[in-house]
């Protein structure tokens, strides 16, 4: 790989990173409702789910999808209805004023569970993963070297993204959280993370 490629590697995800989407409201969620470092877990889930889509990228999942459309659908539309379920919970949850009280942490794994369910059945991840990264490799060069950069690279930039988001959450619960404002939250970050992935089912359907 590249250095100028490597570079524009980390332009595209950072910019993805910083993107709000499926994950990103879900992380932003649970800074508000637990704090920061409880919501690092669900980042740290998304992470994970990346190095699925990172080796599934550098089998050629995109030509796989070519020849199976119709099944890369039906796992994109059980990956939306999965996310309209994190996105229906979160406007079911019981607004509470922040500046009081957190709610109580659920167990780490469950937090983890969620970040790493979601990404893997974000849609959003066919675009980055399965129709972007798999140009970034070059095969003429050993692709486990390739593979491993692209690794880091991406987790770094991710959790990059996704904690300058928690932080900013985290600070917003602090100093102005309301219940009238966590309810309306919740509200508009279960309509974007649902709307996100249900663009990227259209997007990659076309």
């Amino acid at each position: 790989m590249e250095f100028s490629v490597w570079l524009a590697m980390i332009g595209l995800f950072l910019a993805g990173g910083l993107t709000p989407g499926p994950a990103v409201m879900l992380v932003l969620s649970s800074s508000l409702r637990y704090g920061f470092r409880p919501a690092m877990l669900p980042a740290i889930g998304v992470s994970t789910a990346n190095l699925v889509w990172i080796s599934l990228a550098a089998g050629g999942a995109a030509a796989i999808a070519k020849q199976f459309p119709a099944g890369f659908l039906v796992l994109k539309l059980v990956g939306l209805c999965f996310i309209a379920w994190l996105a229906f919970n979160l406007i079911r949850a019981e607004p509470r004023d922040l500046r009081l009280a957190r709610e109580a942490m659920p167990k780490r794994a469950a937090l983890f569970g969620k970040g790493l369910g979601l990404q893997l059945a974000n849609p959003n991840a066919l675009v980055f993963f399965g129709a972007l990264l798999p140009g970034y490799f070059d095969a003429s060069r050993p692709l486990t070297l390739q593979v491993a950069i692209a690794i880091a690279t991406i987790t770094v930039t991710e959790m990059f993204g996704l904690a300058i988001y928690a932080a900013a959450a985290d600070r917003m619960a602090r100093n102005f959280a309301t219940p009238s404002f966590a309810k309306w939250f919740n509200r508009g970050a279960a309509f974007l993370m649902f709307s996100s992935a249900a663009f990227a089912v259209w997007a990659t359907s076309r």
